[in-house]
């Protein structure tokens, strides 16, 4: 298989998009990661899809890893939504959507607009649960300022965090993750003001605008959950068939949140299997 091909995406907003391609002959499939990752969070899914022949693009989304920082901070929800239509420009023809949490409601938001033929949301849906999402945020909030003195530092956060994972989290792993600054401390690899826009009060009244969105799709939609993950329980899936009772739901056991990290394998085969399915 060959290498991907690195792509950047200009946009009508004043910043570029930093992304990977690979080649392929199948139905293209966008991978946006969740907020404070990179598109490398989605390495080992991306190329087993382009293995399997599907054109295949991974980027990191505004404010995050190589992409540009919005000049004026514009991170909410909304304006991720806003840069979909260049990735999916980029592409030339209808792709399958794949978003993990933030990536998911960008993809969510823009899919009545945009040619996403299909669309996989990896644990979220239009109401995440309140206590999930609060946990997240703290989490993100923690070192933000401060950072890290040491990789192993950012790591031993990392565990912190996920305690359901038995393997912990390689400290050269997370380098693509983060940026070392010139008072050598290391900090996570996504503008700061990113978090100004978080909190209840700003989002309730997106989420309203996810659930218009989400039922008002007619298209294919898969959400694939952490079975342990407390930002989509069984709760928020209950709630998200109501709106979309079309939509398929597959559980991931032994997985949180961040369930292609958790359990790369099966959420991968999950996917595989779903677009088979649909022979896309």
């Amino acid at each position: 298989m060959p290498d991907p091909v690195p792509i950047c995406i200009p946009t009508p907003h004043r910043l570029d998009l930093v992304g990977d391609e690979w080649p392929g002959t199948r139905r293209p499939v966008v991978f946006a990661h969740g907020g404070g990752q990179t598109r490398h969070s989605w390495g080992a899914t991306a190329a087993r899809l382009a293995e399997g022949g599907h054109r295949t693009l991974v980027y990191d989304q505004r404010g995050h890893g190589d992409s540009g920082w919005h000049p004026d901070g514009r991170y909410g929800f909304e304006d991720f939504a806003a840069d979909v239509p260049s990735v999916v420009g980029h592409v030339g023809e209808p792709v399958v959507w794949v978003g993990a949490s933030l990536g998911g409601m960008a993809g969510l938001l823009a899919a009545g607009t945009t040619d996403i033929s299909a669309l996989i949301l990896v644990d979220i849906t239009h109401r995440p649960s309140a206590d999930g999402v609060g946990r997240i945020l703290e989490f993100m909030r923690a070192d933000l300022d401060d950072g890290f003195a040491s990789l192993e530092a950012a790591a031993d956060a990392v565990a912190a965090y996920q305690p359901h994972r038995t393997n912990r989290s390689d400290p050269e792993g997370l380098r693509k993750n983060l940026r070392q600054g010139d008072d050598g401390r290391w900090r996570w690899h996504w503008d700061p003001r990113f978090m100004a826009e978080r909190g209840p009060t700003a989002d309730a009244e997106r989420y309203e605008r996810l659930e218009r969105a989400l039922g008002a799709l007619s298209c294919p939609i898969l959400l694939v959950r952490g079975r342990l993950s407390d930002l989509v329980t069984e709760e928020e899936v209950a709630a998200f068939r109501e709106v979309a009772p079309h939509a398929d739901v597959v559980d991931v056991s032994g997985a949180a949140h961040m369930v292609a990290g958790d359990r790369n394998d099966v959420f991968t085969a999950a996917v595989i299997d779903w677009l088979a399915d649909l022979d896309l």
